[in-house]
């Protein structure tokens, strides 16, 4: 089997597909999130099981067009005014998280008898978080936009930064030293973040000047535009990795630059399958780094650093996003992000047994802590709306008395009244919003977005940042006065892992005392009956609401009327 399968690439990919498609449908009957088959299906083909993956040269380019697309999509969802408005937030979290968990990190490792240089590379590894698995769970859950899910995304680019400049260092004492005396290091060091300052005027001037007359004139044709961003987002990931940088640096700058066009909706919309099918390769690719029988006795050093990551790492970010004037929700569902190692930690260590520096058996146990981590976290994220229900009382602690970051907009809408409380701000939202105003009712708006909050607000809406979801919101929200609370929040597969958001709203506005009325959205008539079981007072259906208005429309407009061809 094994020389069939390495004769011929395309044998191999196909079995891969298969035992893809195999262990997802088995996840799927389990009801696991998906992205646990995913990492399965790496485990099983890689050496220490099936030992499946032969043409590495061939998955690894695959994997890695895969995490340029993911981080291209991101890029392309990201607010420069956001990201100017959170850069602070991000630095101070992603740096303040970083030095507590080397700092802690190094005093575990060494109380566990690991030597001084081994607990030094220990603790640097697993300040690492992996951003592609994070963004990829963020992405399946729909909270990329949320505020939760940018600010985790921003503490994690700080992160790569870090990584970045660790590898750097690391690999310029052990290359550029050789070649370049003691003066070697920093040189090298100040060229590759000479390059990065390069590209980053590279990459504004494009903003400034090419972005949209190019795109508007490539977008004629929609099977070039999707051509034309695969190959930007490759070109900018292969220029970064080239100058010292990173891919997913590389990615994310090249959907940056394209975020300001018009038809970045369209572009996301067309590649997010592809983006999926791609990343199947980096999980493969992950499967055949760990080498499971090296962990041999690392199992109890390896737990107990599991436990310092699971729970050390995402307390010190709600610790530190607490103090910044955030809620501790926020804050505890931006924490669980970090709560997993990354593959860059692996490659980090192996770098470090390259250099003589490491023993094996420091490869070993990160790995083992990476197979631990990263299997937990992915449930601790996928369970995140769960996990703070059950640790909610218990982290007021960390929660300023002024949450001034998400507070101030709350109260100063809850001074007004509204009767009309209308949950989503999708097309649909909207709509309704704006017929809403026009018919003379006074609307506030909630979004879990917050770039359509702020430009909800600037066309003269009040609007909160909020999910439906966080009772705590409902709770603070004006009650005692709104007649309907609409829920117009766009649908999607909800999976496994996550409640029904109209449900749960339902639920806490009747926790909160509400006794006004309520309408909800659905795109599937099976779930009629079972929402207005729920609460609901009315149950809108787009499709079949608008087919019957325009049924009405054909049926009144004058036959006497003159036709217009």
């Amino acid at each position: 089997m094994a020389e069939l399968l390495a004769s011929h690439p395309f044998y191999e990919l196909s079995v891969l597909l298969m035992l893809a498609a195999v262990v997802g449908t088995l996840g799927l009957i389990l009801r696991q999130p998906m992205i646990v088959s995913f990492i399965a299906v790496g485990v099983l083909a890689g050496p220490s099981a099936l030992d499946l993956v032969h043409s590495h040269a061939k998955i690894d380019l695959l994997a890695e067009l895969g995490i340029a697309v993911l981080l291209f999509l991101v890029g392309l969802k990201l607010d420069l005014k956001l990201v100017r408005t959170l850069g602070s937030v991000a630095l101070a979290t992603g740096l303040g998280q970083v030095a507590f968990t080397t700092v802690v990190g190094f005093g575990i490792a060494l109380a566990l008898g690991l030597g001084l240089l081994t607990s030094l590379y220990v603790a640097v590894a697993l300040t690492f978080s992996s951003t592609i698995i994070i963004v990829k769970l963020l992405t399946d859950k729909k909270e990329v936009d949320s505020l939760h899910g940018r600010v985790a995304i921003g503490f994690l680019i700080v992160q790569d930064l870090v990584v970045i400049l660790a590898m750097l260092v690391l690999s310029a004492f052990g290359i550029g030293a050789e070649e370049s005396g003691g003066a070697g290091p920093l040189i090298h060091v100040l060229q590759v973040l000479g390059y990065g300052v390069a590209l980053l005027v590279l990459v504004g001037l494009f903003i400034r000047y090419l972005a949209d007359p190019l795109v508007t004139r490539i977008a004629h044709s929609s099977e070039l535009l999707i051509i034309f961003a695969i190959a930007w987002a490759a070109l900018l990931a292969a220029v970064a990795d080239y100058v010292g940088l990173s891919k997913e640096l590389g990615g994310l700058l090249a959907g940056v630059s394209l975020a300001s066009t018009e038809f970045r909706e369209a572009i996301v919309a067309r590649l997010s399958s592809l983006r999926d099918f791609l990343l199947l390769f980096f999980f493969i690719s992950l499967g055949t780094q760990l080498d499971l029988g090296m962990l041999g006795a690392q199992l109890w050093p390896a737990l107990v650093l599991s436990v310092f990551v699971l729970v050390g790492n995402p307390l010190i970010v709600v610790i530190i996003m607490g103090f910044l004037g955030f809620r501790k929700r926020t804050g505890f569902l931006a924490g669980l992000t970090v709560a997993q190692i990354s593959e860059f930690s692996l490659i980090f260590i192996a770098m470090g047994v390259s250099l003589g520096h490491l023993n094996t058996d420091a490869l070993g146990l990160v790995t083992l802590v990476g197979l631990i981590t990263i299997a937990l976290s992915v449930y601790m994220i996928s369970y995140s709306q769960t996990l703070y229900r059950w640790f909610e009382p218990a982290l007021g602690i960390f929660e300023r008395k002024d949450p001034f970051r998400e507070a101030a907009a709350a109260d100063t809408v809850a001074s007004r009244q509204h009767d009309v409380i209308l949950f989503g701000l999708g097309r649909y939202g909207r709509s309704m919003a704006e017929n809403l105003r026009q018919a003379g009712h006074r609307i506030l708006a909630v979004d879990f977005n917050p770039d359509v909050v702020r430009r909800w607000r600037k066309a003269g809406f009040d609007a909160v940042y909020g999910d439906a979801t966080d009772e705590e919101l409902v709770g603070t929200l004006p009650l005692q006065h709104p007649s309907w609370v609409i829920s117009a929040m766009p649908e999607h597969e909800l999976g496994v892992t996550h409640g029904d958001p109209r449900l749960v709203l339902m639920a806490s506005l009747k926790h909160h005392g509400y006794q006004g009325r309520v309408a909800v959205s659905t795109k599937n008539p099976e779930e009629r009956e079972t929402l207005l079981r729920a609460g609901a007072h009315l149950v809108f259906m787009p499709f079949q609401d608008a087919g019957r208005q325009a049924v009405e429309m054909i049926n009144s407009y004058p036959e006497t009327a003159e036709t217009n061809y």
